[in-house]
């Protein structure tokens, strides 16, 4: 029989949770519910979901810090979270992907839409068997076995940036706008502000380190593309010194005046 996936609810209003509960059993998946910090941490400890619906503002410890917390985890790095908030505000927003969050919804939302989100996480994580081993250089991707790798080096990514460099790779040396990348890496049934991007190419030039981050370019006005030819450094102009000149003391003897110049002068 087939393991529905787990969903763990960390909630503090009883309600909300409720109704979260009730919509996700009923379509194919097992909630947990946490109120706070404390007994969501329980939970992760005992069995970890498939998926985090975290709340911002919880008692205690809040959505944000658990966020960053269960992030720099290696058990809990893996695990997508969802962060709920009446926190509409772009700052908001951004801090919350900053933090560690995969995807973002303001209260209130419909529950079509927060299952249609859940469904796209759930996609992003599973890997893509059918793409084998990917390669661009010294960048080396597999999603058979979820790794990546730079000069042999293994880099650690999350579901989503693992995700996007997967794209970027299989379209190496094309220039992908923000819209389009939302559609190949989100879906284009998930709503979510361009400025997502930016922020998950930003943790994924990070996570790349220097050298291959550097292969993901910014091109102005129009996207981003991943290439082999990153820009080289220009060496610097070697200047020779002149040779120095010798001035015989004959030339650099003044010459004397003479004296019929002088009988030339006005009286």
């Amino acid at each position: 029989m087939r393991q529905l996936p787990g969903v763990l609810v960390v909630e503090d209003e009883p309600a909300i949770a409720e109704l979260i509960a009730v919509n996700l059993r009923h379509n194919g998946f097992r909630p947990t519910w946490a109120m706070d910090g404390a007994s969501a941490q329980r939970e992760l400890d005992a069995v970890l979901p498939d998926v985090i619906l975290l709340d911002w503002m919880l008692p205690g410890e809040s959505g944000l810090s658990l966020a960053k917390r269960w992030r720099a985890d290696a058990r809990t790095k893996a695990v997508p979270i969802i962060m709920l908030t009446a926190r509409g505000d772009e700052t908001d927003r951004v801090a919350g992907l900053d933090a560690g969050a995969d995807d973002y919804i303001v209260k209130p939302f419909s529950t079509k839409e927060l299952l249609a989100r859940v469904r796209a996480v759930l996609r992003r994580r599973a890997p893509e068997q059918a793409g084998g081993v990917v390669k661009v250089g010294a960048l080396s991707l597999d999603s058979s076995t979820y790794r990546v790798s730079y000069n042999e080096q293994l880099l650690k990514l999350g579901p989503t940036e693992f995700k996007l460099l997967h794209y970027l790779m299989q379209n190496a040396e094309r220039v992908h706008s923000r819209s389009r990348l939302l559609d190949k890496v989100w879906g284009d049934h998930v709503f979510i502000e361009e400025r997502t991007v930016d922020v998950h190419v930003k943790r994924l030039r990070e996570a790349l380190g220097v050298n291959a981050g550097a292969m993901i370019e910014t091109v102005r006005g129009a996207g981003y593309r991943l290439t082999a030819h990153t820009a080289q450094p220009v060496p610097s102009a070697v200047v020779i010194p002149a040779p120095a000149v010798v001035i015989p003391d004959s030339i650099r003897d003044p010459v004397p005046r003479q004296p019929w110049i002088a009988d030339r002068s006005p009286q």
